[in-house]
């Protein structure tokens, strides 16, 4: 089990958020857990990241097609993959029919640093401009994501 911890000003690492709260209720008092620690990337950063896709996402207009006559539905996690891909942060891989396909890199805290995270980041940013945003500079983008970011 993962459980994300914050350090107090007193020194005590303390459960981040209620989520973590619920994980470390399991233990019991006075029990001894064995732990790996790990520093995590600015969760405030990667959370601006987040805010930048929902803006790109929202502003996303596929095609209205059909696939084997379902209708095609927009995807978050396909539009994540699919920015972080068009960035260049992918690896190659073969599915079962021997087709070889991008494989969008995990952005997740342990996958990468904040310096291959900054870089990700921006790259995204001109896909996102390239492709969806057309009608965006760099300063807009980065103005309306900061202020999606203070109402978090």
């Amino acid at each position: 089990m993962e459980v994300l911890l914050t350090k107090t000003p007193q020194g005590y690492l303390i459960p981040l958020g209620e989520g973590e709260a619920d994980k470390c209720r399991r233990f019991k008092v006075g029990a001894t857990v064995r732990a790996e620690v790990s520093f995590m990337r600015n969760s405030k950063f990667h959370r601006k990241f987040f805010a930048m896709l929902d803006i790109g996402f929202d502003a996303f207009e596929p095609p209205e097609t059909e696939h084997r006559g379902l209708p095609v539905q927009k995807s978050r996690e396909r539009f994540r993959k699919d920015c972080i891909i068009a960035a260049g942060f992918y690896d190659a891989v073969a599915n079962l029919k021997g087709e070889v396909r991008a494989e969008a890199h995990s952005i997740s805290f342990a996958s990468m640093d904040d310096e291959e995270f900054e870089r990700v980041y921006s790259a995204v940013a001109n896909v996102l401009l390239q492709k969806v945003l057309r009608n965006y500079s760099r300063a807009d983008l980065d103005e309306v994501v900061d202020r999606m970011v203070s109402f978090l």
